[in-house]
């Protein structure tokens, strides 16, 4: 049965006050379009490749990947706020066979998942539960990071098991690109953020609308040139973009952490989601992309874009037809 692909940039300030209507309208623009993509392909079970921004995992305990085999949404930034309808036989006999095809990756019965990955469920399926989701956390954040490679690895495993289910699964990849948000880091947090990233715990609403302020100022400043943050890089964006629609996924095996960080920013690494999603499935042969959007957006602290892709026998089979 095929696999289809979308992989989505997310924001929190796509739901807040700052940006300006004009770029709102040209995203909602892309994602009604890759909306469309998944409604026709109507798949019967979702699979994400998403970060977390220390709501779900902290340092107390940091996997590189994990599978959820049941999941919570915390609700942050106004997403759903609940359990996601997991399947949890599907989700163990997937985190098994990626085991057993040689990539290690951590088991959750109890994942919590924040807009990274409701988001993208929302704005594409309509709601968070619309269908079966199974979600994998890849660390894009907390550091060590692994290497890019490994993302790959994850993907492929995936998209290999993926393909005996006899079930249309959708991939979905969550994040980047360019971007470097106001989110603590390890090296220089202290007081109750370095606590907050070390430890966890529930966050308090007063404590997620001080967070929420925080950037919602963040972003205000950087849209109009001003702060500490580093900026965009469309260059990169658009370089990373067109390897993904060439099918060049191998290059991505020699870049390093460093450099990613160096000339595209902090959370740039969620780009990791994009390609493990690519990777699961490019697993089934060569593919095509379809939706393809890309625009920088400081007011979202963001290069922000969207692709939809479907194996290339799959869009023969329906004579292209594609949003």
């Amino acid at each position: 049965m095929p696999l289809a692909l979308c992989c989505v940039s997310h924001s929190p300030l796509l739901d807040l006050p700052g940006p300006e209507r004009d770029l709102l309208d040209d995203i909602e623009s892309a994602l009604d379009r890759a909306a469309e993509f998944v409604r026709e392909f109507d798949p019967e079970l979702v699979v994400t490749f998403s970060p977390d921004h220390y709501n779900g995992f902290f340092y107390k305990l940091m996997p590189p990947f994990c599978v959820g085999t049941a999941a919570t949404g915390v609700g942050d930034y106004g997403t759903h706020a609940g359990a996601l309808d997991v399947p949890a036989e599907l989700a163990r006999e997937l985190a098994e066979s990626v085991l057993a095809a040689g990539v290690d990756v951590a088991v959750s019965m109890t994942m919590e998942v924040d807009h990274g990955t409701v988001q993208p469920l929302q704005r594409l399926l309509g709601a968070a539960t619309a269908r079966p989701v199974v979600p994998i956390f890849v660390n894009s954040v907390a550091v060590p990071l692994g290497p890019l490679r490994r993302a790959s690895a994850l993907g492929a495993a995936v998209g290999q098991h993926l393909s005996t289910l006899g079930k249309r699964v959708l991939v979905l990849g969550s994040g980047g690109l360019s971007h470097d948000p106001p989110v603590p880091a390890l090296a220089t947090a202290t007081g109750p953020a370095r606590e907050r990233i070390l430890h966890g715990g529930t966050m308090t609403a007063r404590q997620r609308l001080a967070r929420q302020e925080r950037v919602i100022e963040a972003a205000r400043e950087f849209a109009t040139g001003g702060g500490s943050l580093r900026p965009l890089n469309p260059e990169w964006d658009r370089g990373f973009l067109a390897a993904l629609d060439d099918g060049r996924l191998g290059e991505f095996d020699t870049w390093e952490n460093a450099w990613i960080t160096e000339v595209a920013g902090n959370s740039a690494h969620e780009v990791r989601t994009w390609v493990a999603a690519f990777a699961a499935l490019a697993s089934q042969g060569p593919y095509r992309t379809a939706v393809r959007y890309y625009r920088p957006a400081p007011a979202l602290i963001a290069g922000f874009a969207v692709r939809t892709a479907l194996p290339v026998h799959d869009l023969d089979s329906t004579s292209g037809r594609q949003p």
